[in-house]
């Protein structure tokens, strides 16, 4: 961060330039962390304790389930607050900050669903060697790669972001420090910046979306030469929830990051976060609970519990 820099606080625009979507949003937004958390921290709990799910693919359920809940309160809660308080400036340390923790989050989501796409696959492609593989010196060292990797691409991204010369304008169309709307408002010329951030950024999304498609496909060709429908079905319901996940993801995030700064537009860069910053985090609990028999016992087991021993506690001390 070699330049220096003439602004030393930004001004967030917030979720919308109009002040009654302003209140709506806020309300909506509060809703939906509070679901998200809850249901994030519900599933790290249940696989948590309950024994059945302690395999490699809710080891890393448990560990995205983490990453999403960092990722919506690395954003969200300070927007609320700022909204509600009205108090829209955040310093030029606090905003590198936040940019680094949400890229760091996002690209660890990134290289989570890949972990995870390449387990799926072992499992269905290679059963025999599956159990001998995935050990759980495996499960960890690929969730420490994700995260020194997700550490060395925000750190790249916040220095090649804070490294430009801001000089005024100093209002963020945005609710958060995010890419596209700093250097948007940077001075001087950016495209190298830009163009280094894209090449980085594309190389490591494709690589990631490519590894995960190569799992798919051979996750497929198993699944179709399984003769009876019963087997196809089982093997695929297996994949099914980070199939969705995949989807999710790659349909949101990746498109706002794999385009030009020149054609940024602020109202669709806002959607655009929305969606992969907010709803995907929220959904994910959502999606790996519905169509997973053994996720949705263990969460009714933990649910259940909560109550239990409310009531045993209030006996015990009366």
């Amino acid at each position: 961060m070699g330049n220096l820099s003439a602004v030393s606080v930004f001004i967030l625009q917030g979720f919308s330039t109009v002040s009654a979507l302003q209140l709506l949003s806020t309300v909506a937004f509060l809703f939906i962390y509070v679901a998200g958390v809850l249901g994030n921290v519900s599933i790290m709990i249940a696989v948590t304790l309950n024994t059945r799910l302690h395999t490699p693919m809710y080891f890393f359920v448990k560990h995205l389930s983490l990453v999403d809940l960092c990722s919506t309160s690395t954003t969200l809660p300070r927007a609320l607050v700022a909204t509600v308080a009205d108090t829209k400036e955040i310093s030029l340390p606090a905003c590198a900050s936040q940019l680094f923790a949400f890229v760091c989050f996002g690209s660890l989501e990134c290289f989570l669903i890949t972990s995870m796409a390449f387990d799926r696959c072992l499992a269905i492609y290679m059963p025999l060697i599956y159990g001998a593989t995935m050990k759980s010196q495996t499960c960890i060292s690929l969730v420490v790669v994700a995260w020194v990797s997700g550490l060395l691409f925000s750190t790249f991204h916040t220095v090649n972001t804070f490294s430009l010369t801001f000089c005024g304008p100093n209002m963020i169309d945005h609710f958060f420090c995010d890419i596209p709307p700093l250097v948007h408002l940077a001075c001087g010329n950016t495209e190298g910046h830009e163009a280094v951030g894209f090449v980085v950024s594309g190389c490591t999304i494709m690589t990631c979306f490519a590894l995960t498609c190569l799992s798919y496909v051979l996750i497929v060709y198993t699944v179709v030469h399984i003769r009876s429908s019963a087997g196809r079905w089982k093997a695929f319901s297996t994949c099914s929830s980070h199939l969705a996940t995949v989807i999710l993801f790659y349909g949101t995030g990746s498109s706002a990051y794999m385009q030009p700064t020149a054609h940024y537009s602020p109202l669709q860069g806002r959607l655009a976060a929305v969606f992969y910053s907010i709803l995907t985090p929220t959904l994910n609990p959502l999606i790996y609970s519905l169509r997973n028999k053994d996720m949705k016992a263990a969460l009714r087991k933990l649910y259940l519990q909560v109550p239990s021993s409310n009531l045993a506690f209030r006996h015990g001390k009366v």
